[in-house]
């Protein structure tokens, strides 16, 4: 059946008709409609919930109120929530304990404990290897909702500087440890956002981010131009020096890294969709900055290895090869090829005791494989099984630390000897979960266009194909970001109650290089809307679910996936959870720091693009009178990146568009508070709140949980 999205002016007369003729009784809950309308490049655009994007207006929080106290209702004695906390907050609370991390300049070593009957990671301090270590910082006992936001050692972890955010609003203050007499020193810093702390091997002083304070830039620029200062220690942020910045593009972020050796300072500018400016300061002959390149036209992304910088980079190779350059002449001009590019994308190479390790995606899933510093390939890292693996460790220091997790292979740490070429456990979950029968499969099924994609399957050993089996089909599809097998609690426990998980690798993201995320960005993103919907249809054509027991799950920019996908295929599956969206795509660039993203997206502002993002926009491709599944849209008082006020829109359009405004299949709204771009910040709050989201999806496909009569 042909998908066919209405003409707004259309939608409006059916709704007219409907209010009279649909439905037995209209509900008086329903939120005000405004005769909101603006003319864009000569195009009229409604906007009827204009008054909900204003949070701080009584009107728009006693409606807030009055939604989640529908949705606490709603899910308050379903059946399947026990369950899902109980499961949840056993499977989150156990005694854990990280490996040690060595640091640079010493013997010293931080490590990280939490207890079963804690919510935040304290943090250990050992003298030496055979030490027993003492605690440093124990956020526990802070605010229940302030967390630990940023730990950064200084190189012979003398020094610390720390972050401390509130209720998951991703805005930490950083302050100064001193890890011997483990006292709180006065220094402060400038700005809010503080990040990105990059020590002095002297300890003098550290270089950090941070963006400005209203009233220090133009009215609502605050949220932009990131900004680079030099804190000197023991002075008063007041006299923190500006040392890197733009004055021409706010949305740019600049980072300062410096290198392993202390010698050299990285000056890196990053703006969407990925692309960078490099610069170099030798610190040994007086600071100063000489470029590797500029133009904004490619992503670099350099490391410094002895007397030579090696760049993973896009340039001339959209699936990303590795160049190399020597410090005293590193313009881009000198640069030569070390790692060409392969048919695999290259997601970054790590400079690790005396090796590189080349880490790829092959068909989304990591392989590893090991070079000299000349190019010479040595071989593969023998991974446990198809996963996701990260490599990390000094180029200075003999230990390769190699992290691990896949669907059914909980989170494990290695270190791997380049010589034997063996991996010896370090670490392991001791999550009290048996993955055991559950298996992946990785299969391909043809987009609208014929496009190969591919999707992980996750599922019992012993599950039929009939139909009967209740799916979560979920995916991403934006950013350049590549979505591999890892281990989840929340698929898990999933899959432990009869279901099975469908990840699509859709166009936009990063999983084969920069030609797949061009593909599915801005006048290409129906692509991406195109790949999920496919991926129902085959779904259900399979016989893997079917239509009734189908639900499909997105958060952030997975949450304007969900909310596209149902607006333009209401008939696609039963029930719809839509976490943190984006659904006002004309105008989301109005919203904090949204701006950033028109290089993802594309900006409602530029004629052409507006025609691109009207098209799709969720909140007004809703068509009035249309039968909607069961929806659940969340979005968090503390959000920082996709503000909530898209989540209120488009949970008050759903709603009012509904055939019968949601009184048969009920389309809720849950406004999290003390939560951020993510779950609640304590064990307690995600149980409650996973339980509750979780549980209506399970409730809409008619499962029961594990025990359940």
């Amino acid at each position: 059946m042909p998908r066919i999205a209405l003409p707004p002016i259309i939608s409006l007369l059916i709704a007219a008709a409907c209010l009279v003729t649909c439905a037995p009784g209209v509900p008086t809950d329903l939120a005000r409609r405004d005769e909101v309308v603006d003319v864009l490049h000569g195009v009229e655009v409604p906007d009827p919930y204009r008054w909900l994007e204003d949070a701080s207006n009584d009107e728009v929080k006693t409606w807030v109120e009055a939604r989640n106290a529908a949705f606490f209702q709603a899910t308050e004695e379903l059946p399947q929530r026990q369950w899902l906390h109980d499961r949840f907050h056993h499977l989150m609370r156990y005694d854990d304990e990280s490996t040690a991390r060595p640091c640079l300049l010493s013997e010293r070593m931080t490590f990280r404990t939490k207890k079963a009957d804690q919510d935040k990671w304290v943090v250990h301090l050992k003298e030496n290897p055979a030490d027993d270590g003492r605690v440093i910082l124990d956020p526990n006992t802070w605010e229940e909702t302030e967390t630990l936001s940023g730990f950064s050692t200084s190189p012979d972890c003398r020094l610390a500087a720390f972050g401390k955010a509130n209720a998951g609003d991703e805005n930490p203050v950083i302050r100064v440890l001193d890890l011997d007499t483990l006292e709180v020193l006065p220094d402060t810093l400038r700005g809010w956002k503080q990040g990105g702390v990059s020590w002095l091997h002297d300890n003098s002083g550290f270089y950090y981010t941070s963006l400005p304070l209203e009233g220090e830039v133009p009215e609502g620029e605050h949220h932009y131009w990131r900004r680079v200062w030099f804190h000197r220690l023991g002075t008063s942020a007041e006299e923190d020096q500006l040392f890197f910045y733009d004055t021409e593009v706010k949305e740019r972020f600049h980072i300062v890294d410096v290198s392993e050796d202390g010698r050299w300072i990285v000056k890196l500018k990053w703006q969407m969709p990925n692309m960078t400016e490099l610069w170099l300061a030798d610190l040994e002959n007086g600071g100063e900055t000489v470029p590797m390149v500029t133009g904004m036209d490619s992503l670099y992304d350099p490391r410094i290895v002895g007397d030579q910088v090696i760049i993973t980079t896009d340039w001339e190779a959209p699936n990303y090869r590795v160049m190399v350059a020597s410090l005293d002449k590193p313009g881009r001009d000198n640069w030569q090829e070390l790692i060409p590019e392969s048919e695999d994308r290259l997601s970054y190479v790590g400079a690790v005791a005396g090796k590189l390790y080349a880490v790829y995606l092959h068909q989304a899933m990591t392989r590893i494989a090991v070079y000299e510093l000349d190019g010479t390939y040595l071989h593969d890292v023998p991974l446990p099984t198809a996963g996701t693996a990260a490599v990390r460790g000094y180029w200075s220091k003999p230990d390769v630390w190699v992290d691990f997790s896949s669907f059914a292979h909980p989170p494990t740490l290695y270190t791997y000897d380049p010589d034997t070429r063996e991996l010896t456990l370090r670490w392991h979950s001791p999550i009290d979960i048996d993955p055991s029968g559950i298996i992946t499969e990785q299969v391909r099924y043809p987009s609208k266009d014929g496009t190969e994609i591919n999707m992980f399957l996750v599922h019992h050993k012993d599950a039929s194909t009939d139909g009967s089996v209740p799916y979560l089909l979920t995916g991403y599809g934006g950013f350049d970001w590549s979505r591999t097998p890892y281990f989840s609690i929340e698929y898990a426990m999933w899959t432990e109650a009869g279901g099975g998980v469908a990840m699509a690798n859709l166009r936009g993201g990063g999983e084969y290089g920069q030609k797949w995320h061009q593909a599915g960005m801005r006048e290409n993103k129906q692509n991406v809307f195109d790949d999920f919907l496919a991926a129902a249809d085959w779904l259900v054509e399979r016989g893997y679910t079917s239509r009734e027991r189908l639900a499909i799950v997105g958060g952030s920019n997975g949450g304007l996936l969900v909310s596209a996908a149902i607006t333009q295929s209401p008939d696609l599956c039963t029930a719809v959870l839509c976490a943190m969206p984006l659904t006002d795509m004309v105008r989301y660039h109005k919203f904090g720091l949204a701006n950033i993203w028109a290089g993802e997206y594309g900006n409602a502002d530029d004629p052409e693009m507006f025609k691109s993002l009207y098209a799709y926009s969720p909140y007004h491709r809703v068509t009035a009178g249309t039968d909607y599944p069961a929806m659940l849209i969340v979005g968090s008082v503390n959000d920082a990146r996709t503000d909530p006020a898209h989540a209120r829109k488009f949970a008050a359009a759903a709603r009012w568009a509904d055939a019968d405004h949601g009184q048969k299949q009920p389309i809720l709204l849950h406004i999290q508070d003390e939560s951020g771009h993510g779950a609640g910040v304590t064990i307690d709050r995600a149980a409650d709140q996973y339980s509750r989201h979780f549980g209506f999806l399970m409730a809409q496909l008619g499962m029961k949980a594990p025990g359940e009569p």
